[in-house]
């Protein structure tokens, strides 16, 4: 059958450009219901070009795979490779064969776990705390371990590196990850229980500051949310809802530092833990493979959090921003090295480094013209029955049947303030 006739007048349309985000998952469902349906949201976007893009998501499963079988994903959102190693083996071959996008790498979270990262920043000229690595309290399972310790492996005294530290202090993975063995230790019979507990994990120890506000920083991509964090209080309540609780400065250092660890290691959806007193912040974890994004503890600040992973990703599968594997640390060294900048020109310098490395500006205009739409149109997706079918799904899978309403009504409120504070910031009605 032959194809009619174009007229003059008439221009070929090209096929849509369809990119696939692959979510790589372990026993979430909330937030990647949230991202699906926000991703939703946005519908088809037509670049300069031209060319319109559409956008799908899939929920990847996990099965043996050809080194050589192309990967059809274009981005991949990772939250279960750092602990699992067969599907960290496929991102690398899926960004190294296929250059998918990765959020977040698995060859530096590999390598630049929270030993690199406290390492890096007291290079950086940062205020670290006192930390001091100690070997293992029992053997790691290698044959040749008994030789090498008793030839090589001086003795030492664990309680006066404590008491030179000062009590109280922390005693806490190396590698980290979601408070696993994380101690607080005040006396030295504190110190030895939790060193004979520890087993074969290699520790800090690592001295505390008093300080007045306990930061955690959320970055995604050039966005950054600093949130006042009470770590002594249960999961759902450890995020309170505060407006300007640090000093403009501290404010400032809180977002800078959480986006700088980012681009300095390539990652790019993470969170930062920090220590505030007064204008001075004191960074203490910012290696998260897997931040904290559920409903049932960022409750108010989860919206944000769903529509910054759903605009970074929407723009780097877009605007055909490519994966970076070499890091090129060497520039901030070249900053860090310079006598002739005080420490806050030096933070600046580290923040335009990476802020170039995340695009924030060309994002950011990418977003308005592109993404305009997505505040008023999740706005309206948190008033919706479809948002109060993730938190209901979620309260009744996370707390028991008589605790239920309670945290209905907690989440609930939290939401409502939300959706108060967006309406008023985007004057609508």
């Amino acid at each position: 059958m032959t194809q009619p006739a174009t007229t003059s007048d008439e221009v070929p349309q090209a096929p849509p450009t369809r990119h696939l985000v692959g979510l790589l998952l372990g026993a979430e469902e909330d937030w990647p219901t949230a991202f699906e349906q926000v991703l939703g949201l946005v519908g088809p976007i037509t670049t300069d070009d031209g060319i319109t893009h559409e956008l799908s998501t899939e929920r990847l499963t996990i099965e043996p795979f050809d080194l050589r079988q192309p990967v059809r994903t274009g981005l991949v959102i990772d939250r279960l490779a750092y602990w699992y190693y067969h599907p960290r083996e496929w991102l690398k071959k899926a960004a190294l064969v296929d250059g998918t996008y990765l959020l977040n790498s698995p060859f530096t979270f590999q390598s630049m776990e929270k030993h690199s990262a406290y390492c890096a920043l007291i290079r950086l000229g940062l205020k670290v705390p006192t930390t001091v690595l100690v070997p293992y309290k029992n053997p790691v399972d290698n044959v040749r371990w008994a030789y090498t310790s008793a030839k090589y492996n001086r003795p030492f005294d664990l309680k006066a590196i404590a008491n030179d530290l000062g009590y109280p202090l922390y005693m806490k993975p190396f590698d980290g990850g979601g408070w696993r063995g994380v101690s607080r230790i005040n006396d030295e019979e504190e110190l030895e229980r939790a060193y004979d507990q520890s087993g074969e994990m290699l520790m800090h120890l690592q001295a505390t500051v008093d300080y007045e506000h306990f930061a955690r920083a959320l970055s995604i991509g050039p966005e950054t949310m600093v949130m006042d964090f009470r770590p002594d209080q249960p999961m759902h309540n450890r995020y309170a809802v505060s407006y300007d609780f640090l000093s403009p400065k501290a404010g400032k250092q809180a977002a800078a530092i959480s986006r700088i660890v980012n681009a300095f290691f390539g990652w790019e959806f993470n969170s930062a833990e920090m220590l505030v007193r007064g204008d001075d912040v004191y960074p203490i974890d910012y290696a998260n493979a897997c931040p904290d994004v559920a409903i049932t503890s960022l409750h108010y600040y989860f919206p944000w959090a769903i529509k910054a992973l759903v605009r970074w990703s929407v723009y780097c599968l877009v605007s055909g921003r490519r994966p970076r594997v070499d890091l090129e640390i060497h520039r901030y060294f070249e900053v860090a090295d310079r006598a002739d900048l005080t420490d806050d020109e030096k933070l600046d310098a580290y923040l335009a480094l990476a802020d170039a490395y995340l695009d924030r500006d060309a994002y950011i205009a990418w977003c308005a013209k592109h993404l305009g739409h997505l505040d008023e149109a999740v706005l309206e997706w948190v008033q919706s029955d479809a948002f109060d079918k993730i938190l209901r799904d979620t309260v009744q899978a996370t707390y028991p049947a008589h605790e239920q309403d309670q945290f209905m009504a907690h989440f609930g409120g939290l939401i409502s303030l939300w959706v108060g504070d967006e309406k008023a910031r985007l004057g609508a009605g």
